[in-house]
């Protein structure tokens, strides 16, 4: 590689969705590359370039650095899969550009086309996806993203809450580090970053690459921070489905208490109130309604996504109201027990949200 020296700022988003994609694995979602795609065109849907992974779309193919599967088909749809973006700044929150450019490729790529009408040979339909697009920022995002985003179904989840601090830090160091050797190598002797994603990948999510060798300034960070993340066990991540056009990253630093609970419990109600925490967006304390002390989930809720949940406004019909109110009433969670997905949902009452502090 030569030229100019990545960015630590995007150096450490590149890395931060590599550890999301680890943590994202407990929601039932596994990491795809293009050898997930046994197809040959002009059926294949991914592929891979110098540069990473190429997701087929109708009108071109476009780049993603985190493509998740879930593990299960929901009954009467598509193969959900799911992009994940990770922006590490540390001022500004991310703004509509990164939003619009997410809704442009998931778009794109939802309407590609089902069958092959140009192609010789079998005209059989292309295999079909669907595809969501998440944002996870360390700052959050500003109002504007904020509202393409909920009007786009586009799922923001901040991690500037303490819960995340941990995992920001650790991130944090070990991109620095590498980006110090970066700088301290010669251009001809620089890895590119997809190669450096995909060694980590080798410890971190097991899944090893042919012919993937790094200098060990480069390698033992990777290292390093792929064994800080195993050792950290209880640290987790777990992605939360309401029925709106949205999903919540529910954090904790024990979520095997909450999944202990859940498993002797996979249907309960819950409390939910806001808490005071320094975030970018406010926080949301998720507790079982009837063994409060049995586990504690956080998760940040940007202030137009808040303001849709909350908004009573006398002029709003009945009915919308209704919908507002039956959308929110249930989460569902999913977790992965080897390869055994184990369902979880958790019920609250809708006029229990609202903001207490």
């Amino acid at each position: 590689m030569t030229g100019k020296v990545i960015g630590k700022g995007p150096l450490r988003g590149y890395l931060l969705e590599e550890v999301l994609a680890w943590l994202l694995r407990s929601s039932g979602f596994e990491v795809l590359t293009h050898r997930d795609d046994h197809d040959k065109e002009p059926w294949k849907v991914l592929k891979a370039d110098k540069n990473g992974l190429l997701v087929r779309g109708r009108g071109a193919w476009h780049q993603v650095d985190a493509l998740g599967q879930f593990r299960y088909v929901p009954p009467f749809s598509l193969p959900v899969r799911l992009f994940v973006e990770a922006k590490y700044l540390t001022s500004s929150p991310v703004g509509l550009p990164t939003v619009r450019n997410g809704h442009g490729v998931i778009h794109d790529v939802n309407e590609g086309e089902t069958t092959t009408l140009t192609a010789l040979g079998p005209r059989r339909p292309r295999t079909r996806y669907r595809y969501n697009y998440a944002i996870f920022s360390t700052t959050g995002f500003s109002k504007e993203a904020q509202d393409y985003a909920l009007a786009h179904q586009i799922s923001l989840i901040d991690l500037s809450a303490p819960d995340f601090e941990k995992l920001r830090d650790l991130v944090m160091t070990t991109a620095d580090t590498v980006h110090a050797a970066l700088e301290a190598a010669p251009a001809a002797q620089r890895p590119k970053v997809h190669t450096m994603r995909e060694y980590l990948r080798g410890p971190l999510l097991d899944m090893y690459a042919e012919d993937v060798n790094l200098p060990d300034a480069f390698r033992e960070p990777l290292d390093y921070l792929a064994q800080a993340l195993h050792s950290r066990s209880k640290l987790g991540l777990v992605l939360a489905f309401p029925a709106a056009p949205f999903v919540l990253g529910l954090a904790s630093e024990n979520l095997y208490g909450f999944v202990n609970y859940a498993r002797e419990h996979p249907t309960h109600a819950v409390r939910l109130r806001r808490i005071n925490q320094a975030a970018s967006h406010p926080v949301w304390e998720l507790r079982s309604a009837e063994d409060p002390d049995a586990y504690v989930l956080r998760f940040s809720l940007p202030e137009r996504v808040e303001a849709w949940i909350l908004e009573q406004d006398e002029g709003m019909s009945s009915r919308t109201r209704y919908v507002k109110r039956s959308m929110l009433s249930t989460m569902t969670l999913y977790w992965m027990d080897g390869d055994h997905a184990q369902t979880f949902q958790l019920h609250y009452k809708p006029a229990e949200l609202r903001v207490t502090d």
